[in-house]
């Protein structure tokens, strides 16, 4: 059975960073392209970022190019969004997606983990 376990979400100020986690098990982890989606209060999915299985190709959306950056440790079958110069903006549950940009709305993700950008 496929699970993702998301953490690493909380309050924090603008400006601030967060570093999300995505525990994955169930699968094999390293043959898997991942991603990154959130969704904000009342609105619907949107793609964050995605990375390839052994992790040399990434891409970003544009809102959060060069703020963001995913990864991850094939050793360690987890994955990373390295959130930096947090904007309210970015207030939204995030999930972990197990696939690439064309899995993001229908692939198998997580529970989420919640991120707020308040003063």
């Amino acid at each position: 059975e496929v699970q993702l376990v998301e953490s690493g979400g909380g309050l924090v100020q603008p400006g601030g960073s967060l570093r999300l986690s995505c525990a994955a098990s169930g699968f094999n982890f390293a043959f898997n392209s991942m991603t990154w989606v959130r969704q904000a209060s009342g609105k619907g999915l949107d793609w964050v970022s995605t990375i390839n299985d052994y992790g040399g190709t990434t891409d970003h959306a544009d809102s959060v190019k060069g703020r963001f950056t995913i990864s991850r440790d094939n050793a360690k079958n987890t994955l990373y969004l390295q959130m930096n110069d947090l904007v309210p903006e970015d207030t939204a549950v995030y999930f972990c997606v197990k696939g690439g940009y064309r899995s993001y709305r229908a692939g198998t993700r997580g529970r989420g983990t919640q991120v707020t950008v308040s003063s």
